[in-house]
């Protein structure tokens, strides 16, 4: 399905700015900018360790990019319509500090 580029390169998921999470949650509601996004699946690796082993293997697609942002255009049904999104947040700790940067509003 879906390829996960992302910066968080402190999140338990991230393998050379790849996400190796099987599933992803991009959330923010009706927001009116990427800022206003975030993905709820970030684990900071200080506190879950590494866990780029436990999803899939490097090339294979995200099983389920789902999308809670109302508000962006390639939300459809819940589920990114697009075939790859930019998760920004270099050195975040907390979830919210990242950001959705492939977000269009509609």
């Amino acid at each position: 399905m879906q390829k996960i580029y992302c910066s968080a390169n402190n999140c338990s998921h991230n393998k050379e700015n790849i996400c190796f999470s099987n599933r992803i949650n991009v959330v923010g509601k009706n927001s009116d900018s990427e800022c206003d996004t975030c993905c709820s699946s970030f684990l900071d690796r200080a506190t879950y360790g590494n866990l780029t082993n436990n999803a899939y293997d490097e090339g294979d697609p995200c099983s389920c990019l789902v999308c809670k942002v109302n508000s962006c255009k390639y939300n459809e049904n819940q589920l990114c319509s697009l075939n790859s999104i930019n998760i920004s947040g270099n050195s975040v700790k907390l979830y919210s500090q990242t950001n959705c940067e492939s977000f269009c509003r509609e």
